[in-house]
């Protein structure tokens, strides 16, 4: 499949799986006979509620419509109930059938931390942050996030949280206690990334293999749900400090690279800021302990 037939696929499939979930109910439309051979709104059925001629929609839904008025693409919104970040997703994927805009997508997502991030990371001693790349890719951490993160560094090869949910499941659902609830939003996610970047080789080599190899990531992937990375909670089963839900924070860093840097940031005072602490001893002793020429400053070792 060429790049233009992908961008087409995409639209299709994203439009095709929006129309299954709106019923004519939904829709305010009269009621049906009892036997439909559709999911959900047939095609014409969402034409009419766009105000929009049948053809041209099947157009639209098949990729094939040469630059769709915003006013269209809202009305076909409006109809299949999309939110923002299904409509942002709609838009990326419509703007992506140009030549140019594919063009312009090609530039992978980038891995390099600037030293200015790496610098803002070690100053968060007390507090676990990780950068993240759109692929999911951990691409730095302070010494607190790789402690909180242990079990996935523990995965040989590429340190990715996609493939460390989905091939490594069995650790991956004891670590995180919401596994179904936080694979959902990790694939949303990663849908979300494709639309930005259709062309980017290694995002396609990754879906790719998680789809080869998991069949739990083919069921998320095919319902073509899309989310932003925002703030949330995200229960942890740690090795060290036990079953912990801490708050995060999420700050893109660089837009065109998709870079997130996440902070876990339980308020002052709490059992999960307690529990952060212990973890940070725990790990500064585990450091002196590997370390013990280093255990006090300035001491020298001969002595």
């Amino acid at each position: 499949m060429d790049d233009k037939e992908a961008a087409r696929a995409a639209v299709r499939e994203f439009l095709t799986t929006r129309r299954a979930r709106v019923t004519p109910a939904d829709a305010g439309l009269p009621p049906q006979g009892a036997r439909r051979r559709v999911k959900g709104l047939r095609r014409e059925e969402v034409a009419l509620l766009a105000g929009v001629s049948p053809e041209y929609y099947v157009r639209l839904e098949r990729g094939q419509a040469t630059g769709p008025s915003i006013g269209v693409v809202d009305a076909v919104a409006d109809v299949l109930r999309l939110d923002d970040d299904e409509r942002a997703h709609l838009g990326r994927l419509l703007a992506a059938l140009t030549p140019a805009a594919r063009k312009r997508s090609r530039s992978a997502t980038k891995n390099l931390v600037t030293p200015g991030i790496r610098v803002l990371l070690d100053s968060l001693d007390h507090l676990p942050a990780v950068v993240f790349n759109g692929r999911f890719d951990i691409l730095a951490t302070n010494t607190l996030g790789r402690a909180l993160l242990a079990p996935v560094y523990d995965m040989p090869g590429r340190t990715n949280s996609a493939l460390f949910l989905f091939l490594n499941e069995a650790r991956a659902r004891d670590l995180y206690p919401e596994w179904d609830r936080i694979t959902a939003d990790i694939v949303a996610m990663l849908r979300i990334e494709a639309g930005r970047h259709p062309d980017d080789r290694d995002l396609t080599e990754l879906i790719g293999q998680l789809a080869t190899r998991s069949a739990e990531f083919r069921t998320r992937w095919a319902a073509n749900d899309v989310r932003i990375h925002r703030t949330g909670t995200k229960t942890f089963r740690h090795p060290l400090i036990g079953e912990v839900t801490l708050p995060y924070e999420t700050l893109r860093i660089d837009a065109a690279s998709s870079q997130i840097l996440t902070v876990y940031a339980p308020p002052p005072g709490t059992p999960e800021a307690d529990a952060i602490r212990l973890l940070a001893s725990w790990n500064a002793d585990n450091q002196r302990n590997n370390n013990p020429t280093a255990a006090t400053p300035g001491r020298n070792p001969e002595d």
